[in-house]
């Protein structure tokens, strides 16, 4: 089936994605420690958090910024999005609308899309958490949206959540504590860093686990 917006320089349909081991190996890391190990950048706003406690996501962004309250070009992006890419969704700052829900979360996962966030609202909680379909968003709101096909939005154009652009192809993860966006020349850095923050950490554990205190491991005990 064609799909005519496709050819509209709105949408770039063809991006370049990180190496798939990376996105396997940025998978085994937290986000907090990703965001770390990434010198404090890429932290999306708080109030975007799993709309389940146990979703987790991870892969390359396609993103998508939507006219606000009207859901159409989400729906476009399904078309675009390939199996493993991450749905990033700026809503224009407009926050009272569900802009997805049961039926959008059940197509993605048909079409193996790895997960959504959303600097907006969803509704059907309980559905989205039944589904599986990894959901981050500012919260829920009962509102629907429109289909204007006379609004303009964009797919796989770099976009602004909060302080942080995001770009096509950058790596998302995501968790219980929050999301972070990496910058795909940054990924491999942040990785090695992630892997030495963790080997740190650990041994300061053990060092806690032998009776030492926080003040004098990190020498603050002035």
């Amino acid at each position: 089936m064609s799909y005519p917006f496709i050819d509209s320089p709105l949408v770039t349909a063809s991006i370049e994605r990180p190496a798939a081991e990376a996105i396997e190996a940025a998978r085994a890391f937290p986000s907090a420690t990703l965001l770390e190990a990434a010198n404090k950048l890429g932290a999306l706003p708080s109030a975007i958090k799993p709309v389940s406690p146990a979703f987790r996501v991870c892969g390359p962004a396609v993103t998508v910024h939507s006219p606000p309250g009207d859901n159409l070009w989400l729906h476009r992006a399904l078309v675009v999005a390939q199996p493993g890419d991450v749905l990033v969704v700026y809503t224009s700052d407009y926050y009272e609308a569900g802009y997805w829900g049961e039926v959008m979360s059940t197509a993605a996962k048909e079409r193996g899309v790895a997960g959504l966030v959303i600097d907006g609202c969803v509704r059907d909680a309980e559905l989205l958490a039944r589904i599986g379909f990894p959901v981050f968003s500012r919260g829920l709101c009962i509102r629907g949206t429109t289909k204007d096909f006379a609004a303009r939005g964009w797919i796989n154009h770099p976009l602004r959540i909060g302080d942080v652009a995001v770009r096509p192809g950058d790596l998302v993860v995501g968790d219980a504590d929050g999301v972070v966006v990496l910058a795909q020349e940054s990924i491999d850095a942040t990785l090695r860093a992630a892997s030495e923050r963790e080997d740190t950490e650990a041994e300061i554990l053990a060092r806690i686990a032998a009776g030492e205190l926080t003040l004098d491991i990190y020498g603050w005990n002035r």
